[in-house]
């Protein structure tokens, strides 16, 4: 099988849509590698992290350290420094009400899940979208590509098995190369949706133990 003469040879529609289905391969690929390296990275940041955050250190400490490179935090480290500054902010107020100050540190530590959740799921939509239509765009060539191998035996006396199979050979190409497009990309979403799906499962127990800290905290302080 030579896939380069059945592109050169195939009608117009299925060689774009064949450059279609290829251009969606490349982005999958670049996406699904660039993806999976800052997933990673996500998940060696975060245990890092909550190894020095349950290691005993001081939180004013931890927060201090964090500070300092406020411009280059990982996710976890993110989600605990806009929590404890919006605690400290908060806990430095004249008339304060505990339940108040803690709220606010909820609120900010939620917002900031929130936003490295949204960075961590940047272009996985892109896969499923590619998984989902490129076997329907990759049907479409072989359904033109089989009716314009029809038309042009309408002008032939006598068709052979012969003259239809090559033609019918090279619309089926358009299928199978829209599988091969969908199928990485399907299984890429997939399991990088699970894995950030597992990671926003431990920022969110993580965010419930550290208001659990700060809400001792606020209450302590409160009463002396």
């Amino acid at each position: 099988m030579n896939l380069f003469a059945f592109f050169l040879t195939a009608s117009f529609l299925v060689k774009l849509i064949l450059l279609v289905l290829i251009c969606f391969s490349i982005t999958s690929w670049a996406i699904i590698i660039q993806r999976t390296c800052i997933i990673n990275t996500a998940y060696r940041e975060m245990e890092a992290f909550e190894d020095k955050f349950w290691s005993g250190i001081e939180l004013s400490r931890l927060y201090q350290e964090s500070e300092v490179r406020s411009d280059n935090l990982g996710s976890s480290e993110q989600i605990f420094y806009a929590g404890f500054k919006e605690f400290a902010r908060l806990h430095s107020a004249k008339h304060r009400f505990p339940t108040a100050v803690v709220e606010g540190a909820s609120r900010a530590m939620r917002i900031s899940m929130n936003r490295e959740l949204e960075a961590l799921e940047k272009n996985l939509s892109f896969l499923g979208n590619v998984g989902s239509i490129s076997p329907y765009i990759g049907l479409l060539g072989t359904v033109w590509g089989i009716m314009h191998a029809f038309i042009g035996l309408g002008a032939v006396k006598q068709a052979t098995l012969q003259m239809v199979a090559p033609s019918i050979a090279e619309a089926l190409i358009a299928t199978a190369i829209g599988l091969f497009v969908a199928i990485p990309a399907v299984m890429a979403f997939n399991r990088l949706s699970q894995r950030v799906n597992e990671l926003e499962q431990n920022y969110d127990n993580f965010t419930e133990e550290l208001i659990t800290i700060l809400s001792r905290q606020a209450f302590t302080s409160n009463s002396t």
